[in-house]
Parts: C-alpha cells; sequence; structure tokens
C-alpha cells in the first residue's frame, strides 16, 4: 500500500471496524485479559493458583504432576499422572486445557513459565474496550525502509524484571515528521514481509502508555517505500496486565515528538 491508495473517504469507517476486531481479540476467554498469574518454574514441583498439578522444569522442559483427581487435555487428548511437554523454543508455548480455562505453559527471556487463563477474571469480564485518540489520516505518513545486510541481534528489556529479550533488528524506517528526519529499528513482523516497530514518543506516560507500543507495517515495495499508519499503533498486553512479559524498545526507538495517534493508556491502567 502507499500513500496515494489511502481512501481517504472511508478512512474513519476503516479504522473503526479494524479496532472493532482488535478488541474483540483482546476479549477472547483464553486471551491476556483472561491471565490470571505468571510463574516462574523451577526443578522443584510446585502447585500454583488457578491450574491443577504440581509443576516443575529441567533440560527435559516443563512438565506437571496430577493428582489422581485431575486431568489436562492437551491436544485434545485427556492426561493423568505426569506430562512433560517437552523443549519449548524461545517466544514459543503449549496449551493445555481443564474446565472452561486452559493453562499456557512458554518460554520467555530464556525461562520456562506458567500462565493459568480463566474467562471469568475480572479483567477480561469488566474489559469495555481501549481509549484510542480520532483517527487521523495526516498520521498516515510515506517511509523508506533500509534494510541491513544480514539481521542484527538486539538485546532489550522486558515488562517484567529479571529478564532480557533477545530480537533480531532486520533494518530501519526513515521518515520525515515536523521538518525532521525520523529513524526507527524495525524488527520482523508476523506476516511474511511485514515489519514490526516497538516505540515510545512524548505522549507516552502522559496520554499512551509509559513502556511501549508497538506498529506493524505492510512489507516495502520493491523500492524499499512502506507506510506508516500511526493510527493503528497499539498497546501490548503489558499494557493491561502485570503478567505479560512484553519487550521494551531498543533506545533509539525513543522518539522525542508526540505521536498523537493509535492508542491510549488502557482504562485498566488509568
Amino acid at each position: 500500500m502507499t500513500i496515494e491508495q489511502i481512501d481517504r473517504t472511508d478512512f474513519g469507517a476503516a479504522w473503526q471496524e479494524w479496532h472493532r476486531e482488535h478488541e474483540r481479540q483482546l476479549a477472547d476467554p483464553h486471551g491476556f485479559l483472561a491471565v490470571t498469574g505468571l510463574y516462574w518454574l523451577t526443578a522443584t514441583p510446585t502447585r500454583y493458583p488457578g491450574a491443577p498439578g504440581a509443576w516443575a522444569t529441567d533440560e527435559g522442559g516443563p512438565s506437571v504432576l496430577l493428582d489422581k483427581d485431575e486431568e489436562l487435555l492437551v491436544d485434545g487428548h485427556a492426561v493423568r499422572g505426569r506430562h512433560r511437554f517437552g523443549v519449548i523454543p524461545e517466544r514459543e508455548e503449549r496449551r493445555a486445557s481443564f474446565g472452561d480455562a486452559v493453562v499456557e505453559v512458554a518460554k520467555r527471556g530464556g525461562r520456562d513459565i506458567l500462565r493459568p487463563r480463566h474467562p471469568d477474571h475480572p479483567l477480561r469480564t469488566q474489559f469495555t474496550g481501549v481509549p484510542a485518540f480520532t483517527p487521523d489520516s495526516r498520521w498516515v505518513l510515506a517511509g523508506r525502509y533500509l534494510p541491513f545486510d544480514a539481521p542484527r541481534p538486539v538485546r532489550i528489556g522486558a515488562a517484567v524484571e529479571g529478564i532480557e529479550h533477545i530480537y533480531d533488528a532486520v533494518g530501519e524506517i526513515e521518515f520525515g515528521f515536523g521538518g525532521e528526519t525520523l529513524r526507527l529499528t524495525a524488527f520482523g513482523g508476523w506476516a511474511p514481509g511485514s515489519l514490526s516497530i516497538l516505540f515510545t514518543d512524548a505522549t507516552s506516560g502522559v496520554t499512551t502508555y509509559a513502556a511501549n507500543r508497538y506498529l506493524t507495517v505492510e512489507p516495502p515495495d520493491e523500492d524499499g517505500a512502506v507506510v506508516l499508519d500511526f493510527n493503528r499503533a497499539l498497546n501490548l498486553p503489558c499494557a493491561y496486565t502485570d503478567f505479560a512479559t512484553c519487550p521494551l524498545p531498543p533506545a533509539e526507538n525513543h522518539l522525542t515528538v508526540a505521536i498523537e495517534a493509535g492508542e491510549k493508556t488502557p482504562y485498566e491502567r488509568a
């Protein structure tokens, strides 16, 4: 997509539809608003609130020991007694269900974690949506993608103390704003060829969440042209819950200008 391809007439309506879909995803029965705890697994089998069994981890990955009256569904199959989840790669997860709840077993910052997710968690049941700036097409900016010769591992902080994340930066995005030329380090996005930007700006901690926001950028064209639609800047899960391990922006992505577009500080944090 280019700046010229944006439909200015239907811009607000398209944004509203996009944002409603994002809010529906946030309110998923087993999404981040349903997380009731964050537990760091150790070699000692331990029972944690909101999850059946005693959980531990070792070189073979996380495992659970269930009592006789306990059961988990893993990949649609009932498991009892001891179950091993195997070694989980960084930033991946496994899920098991029990009743209407699930438990997430994952690896973050090199450590195995456990996060129960219950649909009746008040953070989810009381969710009323996400405040945001009024969409405005002037916040749709043209940029240029400057790829690195090879991805560069970048060590960045996390929303929780004690861990760090390592992400591969794939290049920089250069764009003009307020008479300045700005650059942001970009990481690979979820969709093939897309880019992802973690950033803060002069609104952070004032009208937007202090720690971070992120923006997805569609794949560059053959000349490296990209479109930055800051109206679609989103909060990460850590903006809503203390049980998220979200990455923080690299130092060079702390903008001194005010990006008055996209999502604001969630009501839950206000």
